[in-house]
Order: structure tokens, then C-alpha cells, then sequence
């Protein structure tokens, strides 16, 4: 698990990890889906208060190819936070 800060409302700063999975057969969709046309992108924050943290957000694209790229260096970019 990878640990950042993140804003969590009125409560302040807390530290965040990101838990990758991996497995044997890559689904190369995994963290997106198509809603109506538009892709989004979802992941799961675990916070050290032992809380999780949903997160949904639209890539606001229509096309699959760049739904995968703006996942994966959004992924990224949260995996190397500091």
C-alpha cells in the first residue's frame, strides 16, 4: 500500500494507501466502466483511521483507449504521491 495525504472534509489531512491487486488474467478495463457513453474511473482509498474512501470520478471521454491512459496516470500518479 502506497500512503499520501489526503483532504477529508472538515476533519483535515490523513494519510491514504491505495491497495493494488494483481492477477493471473489482466482485465485491461479493471477501475473503469462506461455510464451512458462517458467513462469513469473508481478506486478505494484506505485511510490509517481504518476508514475507506470511495472514489468515483468521470474521465469525461467517450473513447475507451483514452479512458485506460487517463486511468492509468491517474493510478500513477497516486501511487507515487508523497
Amino acid at each position: 500500500m502506497i500512503n499520501q495525504p489526503i483532504d477529508n472534509t472538515s476533519s483535515g489531512s490523513h494519510q491514504a494507501a491505495i491497495a493494488f491487486r494483481l492477477t493471473k488474467a489482466p482485465n485491461s478495463n479493471h477501475h473503469i466502466w462506461n455510464n451512458n457513453g462517458t467513462w469513469w474511473l473508481h478506486y478505494t482509498l484506505h485511510l490509517t483511521d481504518y476508514t475507506k474512501r470511495r472514489v468515483r470520478e468521470s474521465l469525461k471521454t467517450t473513447d475507451e483507449a483514452e479512458a485506460r491512459r487517463l486511468r492509468d496516470a491517474k493510478l500513477a500518479s497516486l501511487r507515487f504521491a508523497t
